[in-house]
């Protein structure tokens, strides 16, 4: 190019930007002809250039320590290699272990729902209309094996329908044993249990387990007593207290032996045992069979205005395109759907409220009816709120 010419003629002239032309000059003064060559688009520094490699070793280390989250893994990696001028960061290696699903999924996260009032304790007015259910507290034979005794008992005529000793309290083994009192006395109105496993659940639907979820199939309303509240069962905790210490004090050389003491007992408690409860009478003499026998419970059916779904094996349904939890207590049941609002679903099985499931909540849980047990006058006087005030400097005690 001529000295005297015009640069921004020239680029009007070749219809280009005077800030490109400049540029080839100056690449054509700096370098000559192989200045104005393509240059490579490789950028000088490239943060991306050792990912792989990094991630590999975070990989690597994952799988030492599965139970290791984003920023322990971080520190071991700058321990193991302490010569790295820059580390990837905790996000980074977050993001990375969650792409190659080597994290772990966060619980879903459960949100307030429904509080109903600790319902009533049914009065039992005659014989199957309550059963009381519970193991009596678990010891050990001469033999050094463990020993969990389940009773079943009428409530109106303190008959011990069942006094078995069961390998382990679970539910499956509770189950069985409760099959066969049900196919030899029929069914009950309401089975009373307390707050321990395999009865209820903690953190479930109005406590319900598939043990009880199978009552309530059955067409057998269930009810908790109250927590720490053994008064609620007094009269089944009474008949442990004499169980132990006319069978179990001192306990038998083995199960075997154990189960006949049961058997004995049992006996005699319903036939020949007066009870001051029954005005001297015996159980025997005043229960009766239930005249409900044992069936296979039909399907749960729901108003046609009702959506209805089939919980899955582990808990969850899948409603509008996502899953959701409702529990495990209610694997393989039909649940109902009913509408409450545009945004929510009030959910039941059979006519129980267990909960409500919400649009605005996406993928997460079920909100679980729970049970609100009112404070009694001695609990409101130990929960006080004390108020300080600053002006004065002292402090104010007020109820809450």
């Amino acid at each position: 190019m001529q000295p005297q010419a015009n640069v921004r003629e020239l680029c009007r002239q070749f219809a280009i930007s005077a800030p490109t032309a400049y540029k080839w000059l100056e690449r054509y003064q700096n370098s000559g002809v192989k200045g104005l060559q393509e240059l490579s688009r490789k950028p000088k520094h490239s943060p991306q250039k050792y990912r792989a490699w990094w991630q590999r070793a975070l990989f690597a280390l994952r799988r030492q320590h599965p139970r290791w989250g984003a920023k322990k893994l971080r520190i071991r990696l700058r321990d193991k290699h302490p010569r790295a001028r820059k580390l990837p960061s905790v996000r980074a290696l977050g993001r990375w272990l969650q792409a190659a699903q080597l994290t772990r999924p966060a619980p879903p996260r459960r949100r307030p729902g429904p509080q109903v009032p600790w319902p009533q304790l049914t009065p039992a007015g005659q014989s199957n209309d309550v059963w009381t259910v519970d193991f009596k507290g678990w010891f050990r034979t001469l033999d050094g094996r463990r020993c969990d005794p389940l009773t079943i008992r009428d409530l109106a005529s303190r008959f011990v329908l069942a006094l078995r000793i069961l390998p382990e309290q679970s539910e499956a083994g509770v189950r069985r044993a409760m099959t066969t009192v049900f196919k030899a006395w029929g069914l009950p109105r309401i089975i009373r249990v307390d707050n321990g496993v395999p009865f209820a659940g903690q953190g479930s639907a109005r406590q319900l387990t598939t043990l009880s979820v199978w009552w309530l199939r059955l067409g057998i309303a269930v009810e908790f007593t109250r927590p720490a509240k053994p008064q609620d069962n007094g009269a089944h905790e009474q008949m442990h207290r004499v169980l132990k210490a006319e069978t179990a004090t001192p306990p038998a050389a083995h199960s075997r032996a154990q189960q006949r003491r049961f058997d004995r007992w049992r006996r005699q408690y319903n036939r020949l045992r007066p009870h001051e409860a029954l005005h001297g009478r015996v159980p025997a003499k005043l229960y009766r069979p239930s005249p409900r026998p044992f069936h296979r419970p039909p399907p749960p059916t729901y108003p046609t205005t009702w959506l209805s779904r089939r919980v899955r094996h582990n808990g969850w349904i899948k409603f509008e395109g996502v899953l959701r939890f409702v529990g495990r207590a209610f694997a393989r049941q039909l649940i109902g759907l009913q509408p409450a609002t545009k945004q929510s679903w009030n959910v039941y099985f059979q006519g129980l409220l267990i909960g409500t499931l919400h649009r605005t909540d996406g993928s997460a849980s079920m909100r679980s009816v729970s049970f609100h047990t009112p404070q009694s006058a001695y609990q409101k006087s130990r929960h006080r709120s004390l108020l300080i005030t600053p002006s004065v400097n002292h402090v104010v005690a007020t109820k809450v």
